[in-house]
């Protein structure tokens, strides 16, 4: 920024295509099985949780008719009890509003303590495996600029703490569907 000039807004356009092997009805059960499961990991202790403060249908916003949520994520058992002592209460929480009009999906996250700050987050589900081009309709400018990464589910390894050899869909699986394990 040059000194008395305008502020610059830095906006990043990452477009994430993830081929499943599932429908898009399937895939809609399994995301809300690992919401709420993640949920329930992530409200325990002091210091952390979910507060849910608004989950209400709407008729017309983002996709048309969906569940709107406004919620709360409180954040600080994630963070070293030193590090946390210097931050100000409005440091330790991370606001979600979405727009749940399955099959589409908008979601906004804030911080109270960095007002200027947002990430949005606006999500599609075809039955394509990621082949279509320009879903978002996006102007030749952001086409430009936006960077797409294809995630493989399979060949795309995690480590540490984020593996979970029942989750690994190279081992898995389904005992009602008879589906994987994966391969490439």
């Amino acid at each position: 920024r040059v000194p008395g000039g305008p502020r610059r807004v830095v906006m990043l356009i990452k477009e994430y295509r993830i081929p499943l092997p599932l429908t898009v009805d399937e895939y809609r059960i399994a995301q809300l099985y690992m919401i709420a499961k993640k949920s329930r990991e992530e409200s325990k202790g002091a210091g952390s949780g979910v507060e849910i403060l608004v989950n209400e249908p709407y008729d017309n916003g983002p996709g048309g008719q969906g569940q709107y949520t406004h919620k709360i994520y409180h954040v600080g058992s994630h963070l070293p009890g030193w590090f946390k002592s210097l931050l100000p209460k409005s440091a330790l929480s991370v606001e979600e509003e979405a727009w749940n009009a399955y099959p589409y999906t908008k979601t906004r996250y804030t911080c109270p303590f960095v007002e200027k700050f947002s990430l949005e987050i606006e999500t599609k589900y075809f039955p394509d495996n990621g082949h279509q081009e320009n879903v978002f309709s996006l102007s030749g400018s952001e086409l430009r600029n936006r960077i797409v990464d294809m995630i493989d589910v399979v060949k795309d390894q995690l480590y540490g703490g984020d593996y979970l050899k029942e989750e690994d869909p190279t081992v898995y699986q389904s005992q009602k569907t008879k589906r994987g394990p994966l391969t490439e």
